[in-house]
């Protein structure tokens, strides 16, 4: 009977040691040389102002010792911009919109040891559009014929009656790019990657009108710990 309770209190220390090994490796990640996270949706929808920078994709990487990130983001990018003039009068009339999407990577954001990692804001897409008319104006409806104190006649155009004429020009479109992100020296332990996004749009008009937006559909970002070559001799091109 002893012997009995003494292989069941065994039993029972080796199920908590178990127990306790299994939550230890739950909780605990390890360090590992590559992380990926990919996405198969709209990740930012249109939108048509200037707004804040959103978390597209964010992943975890633990590193064991004091190494370099190596950060690969790649994303759909839409851009739209309208235009409409109204000219008349033969007085130019210019409409401008311009859409710009930028992408930037955070390590460990909200913790004291938030940074922005080289190099920096990168913009994905860009593009500023601007158009022009001089137009005499529509003229349909705005004739009559008159008789001369000759007996001739001519036609005559009321100016008030004239409307302006309208040109129209949209624009709607969508790419991939991609940019490599550099971090160096981070230390060991696990940290988080952020990839940000924000949207930049303006525009002018005089008679006409504008819209611009920008959007950010399917996307996908690849994290790689790595031990880069230092090299503070970076050579920048003469710029004539």
């Amino acid at each position: 009977m002893m012997k009995m309770k003494y292989n069941q209190w065994i039993l029972a220390m080796v199920l908590v040691s178990l127990v306790a090994v299994t939550g230890y490796a739950q909780n605990s990640q390890p360090s590992s040389k590559v992380t990926a996270k990919t996405a198969n949706l709209t990740l930012l929808p249109e939108t048509h102002v200037t707004g804040a920078w959103q978390t597209l994709l964010s992943n975890k990487i633990k590193t064991a010792n004091q190494k370099d990130l190596f950060i690969h983001a790649s994303f759909e990018v839409g851009l739209y911009t309208d235009t409409l003039v109204r000219s008349k009068g033969m007085v130019s009339d210019t409409s401008t919109a311009k859409a710009t999407v930028k992408v930037r990577v955070v390590l460990d954001p909200g913790t004291a040891a938030e940074r922005v990692v080289e190099p920096g804001e990168v913009v994905y897409g860009r593009r500023s559009q601007t158009l022009s008319a001089t137009l005499e104006g529509a003229i349909a409806g705005c004739l009559t014929i008159a008789t001369n104190i000759d007996g001739s006649l001519s036609i005559v155009l009321d100016p008030l009656c004239v409307q302006p004429e309208v040109v129209q020009l949209i624009l709607d479109t969508m790419d991939a790019a991609s940019f490599s992100f550099v971090a160096v020296n981070v230390p060991q332990g696990v940290h988080t990657v952020a990839v940000q996004a924000q949207i930049e749009t303006s525009g002018t008009a005089q008679n006409g009108t504008f819209v611009a937006t920008g959007m950010i559909g399917k996307g996908a970002v690849t994290v790689e710990s790595v031990r880069l070559i230092k090299n503070p001799n970076v050579e920048v091109p003469d710029v004539p």
